[in-house]
């Protein structure tokens, strides 16, 4: 396949899978019931959080989670006291639990309150053509705070070779635009270019099968390598093709 006949292929496959019925299975489902700002933002980054293994269940524990915060996750995160958190406590995903919950949610607080927000942090440290550094730098704010050994793994750190699959994802639902009402296009103030591929097992297999990926370890070396290629695509926004990568190898078991 020349590369104009792949970006041809991946751009239709694009237009098949960047459409609403794709928030069906997914984990996205879950902050689009919200409308206001700090909402999405919060309860996509937990969600994104716990976005690892079966996707029904994911789906299940994230709406679960958004019980547990009165469908008002700012709200409760500003507002939380002591007993708020005990309510919290018997939540678990996986390796993801209650103690972790409860440092997540107290950080999130910090983070509002001292550090202008989610959006805030990263629009900060964003640098030039990468948003990798500026992810290193949230986790370095995001447990500022005394916490837990056990609860540092929830969140990756790309410097230290990570692909960062669920971060990266969270920041293509904030970035990207929302003209087909999947991603939100809530951060103005980064650019879609700058954002990088969540590589999965899928998106992963789907890369390497296509030729966009030779390493076969998805770590952040091969989400360099990723990113590389997709810009080669399209420069403005190489993460459109995650629909693609991933509806191929999940829809499409390609």
């Amino acid at each position: 396949m020349t590369k104009a006949e792949l970006k041809e292929f991946l751009d239709a496959k694009v237009l098949e899978y960047n459409h609403p019925r794709f928030l069906e299975d997914d984990p996205l489902q879950i902050p689009h019931r919200f409308t206001k700002k700090e909402d999405i933002e919060i309860s996509a980054f937990l969600a994104s959080t716990i976005a690892w293994g079966n996707r029904k269940s994911i789906i299940n524990n994230a709406s679960k989670l958004m019980d547990l915060m009165d469908h008002a996750p700012h709200d409760f995160v500003m507002g939380h006291q002591a007993d708020d958190l005990e309510k919290l406590s018997r939540f678990v995903h996986r390796t993801f639990n209650g103690i972790d919950l409860g440092y997540f949610v107290t950080s999130l607080k910090n983070i509002y309150a001292n550090h202008s927000g989610l959006e805030g942090v990263f629009t900060t440290y964003q640098q030039q053509d990468s948003m990798q550094p500026a992810i290193s730098k949230f986790k370095e704010i995001f447990f500022e705070l005394p916490h837990e050994t056990r609860t540092a793994k929830h969140v990756s750190d790309p410097l230290k070779g990570s692909a960062a699959k669920r971060i990266n994802m969270f920041l293509r639902w904030m970035v990207r635009d929302n003209s087909t009402g999947v991603d939100f296009g809530l951060w103005k103030n980064i650019s879609p270019s700058k954002l990088s591929c969540p590589l999965d097992v899928h998106t992963g297999n789907v890369g390497r099968k296509l030729k966009l990926l030779k390493r076969k370890q998805s770590d952040a070396k091969a989400l360099a390598e990723l990113d590389r290629n997709l810009r080669k695509l399209d420069p403005s926004d190489p993460v459109k093709y995650d629909f693609a990568l991933f509806g191929l190898g999940v829809f499409e078991k390609f």
